[in-house]
């Protein structure tokens, strides 16, 4: 990898106002495999997609759950996320014991961001190199916050971070004016089929991803494989009657110019110098 002197402290910054290491946390990010989230006005699903280092092993979990009506879908270094749940678990528990009710999201991801923040300005710590999409349910309804390394924090619609993501915002980006009325099921939908996107010719299967929910009266909860798999066989089953359906139209196309070219034919050869409304 290339090095510079400026990228062995966290703490140093470059002539051009840049943290290195921060950048190679986002970095991390990026490389890990995607995870997407969109919400409605009453729901938020989590989708992630399962990626296993070898065949002989099994994958990373990246969707964890993080109270009743809070869960969390990561991308990047797997241990850090771990981390990271464990410590808003606890703030959860903590707040819940305190107040005697659930942890407001916002607050959670602000305490969040603010931990993370504090990993850039200490030259005996790194950044976190995990990106985290925070879905929750409080009093004002529902969330969908992304936390990056560096601290920031942003609040979306729909959003995607990791591998190939790129593809998956294409879609969300393409259909994010729905989802604010979007039914519980139509968002689990359009989840799988952004996660779709991302695995570029790869056949999706139940398998290899993971779809969590969160939402009015439904605590935040990971949906089995068996469910996941049956909304992708009404995919594929949509798709293969679409494609006969098409087909038939474009013979019938086809006859029509052939007949079409047929009587041109015929009235050039009897009616030459006949007028084209007469022939």
């Amino acid at each position: 990898m290339f090095r510079n002197q400026y990228d062995t402290d966290v703490t140093t910054w470059s002539p051009a106002g840049r943290l290195f290491q921060v950048e190679y946390a986002m970095e991390a990010v990026k490389q890990g495999s995607a995870a997407i989230g969109l919400r409605s006005k009453t729901h938020v699903v989590l989708g992630c997609v399962n990626k296993a280092n070898s065949e002989l092993s099994s994958h990373q979990k990246k969707i964890f759950e993080v109270d009743d009506h809070i869960g969390v879908a990561i991308a990047g270094l797997t241990a850090d996320g771990r981390v990271l749940s464990r410590y808003m678990r606890n703030e959860c528990i903590n707040y819940s014991f305190t107040y005697e009710s659930p942890l407001p999201v916002g607050r959670l991801v602000v305490q969040l961001a603010d931990k993370a923040q504090v990993c850039t300005q200490r030259s005996w710590k790194r950044p976190y190199g995990v990106g985290l999409l925070v879905a929750g349910l409080d009093e004002s309804g529902a969330h969908l916050y992304y936390n990056c390394p560096s601290g920031n924090y942003f609040e979306y619609q729909a959003f995607a971070i990791g591998s190939r993501s790129q593809a998956a915002k294409t879609y969300l980006e393409r259909r994010f004016e729905n989802f604010t009325g979007s039914s519980r099921d139509d968002l689990v939908k359009d989840a799988i089929m952004a996660i779709r996107e991302t695995l570029q010719g790869e056949t999706l299967k139940s398998s290899i991803c993971t779809i969590a929910v969160v939402g009015a009266g439904e605590p935040f909860h990971v949906l089995d494989q068996g469910t996941v798999q049956q909304i992708i066989d009404t995919f594929e089953t949509a798709a293969e009657q679409e494609d006969p359906a098409t087909e038939p139209d474009a013979a019938t196309g086809q006859e029509a110019a052939a007949e079409q070219g047929t009587a041109a034919d015929h009235g050039g050869s009897t009616d030459e110098g006949a007028a084209p409304m007469d022939i």
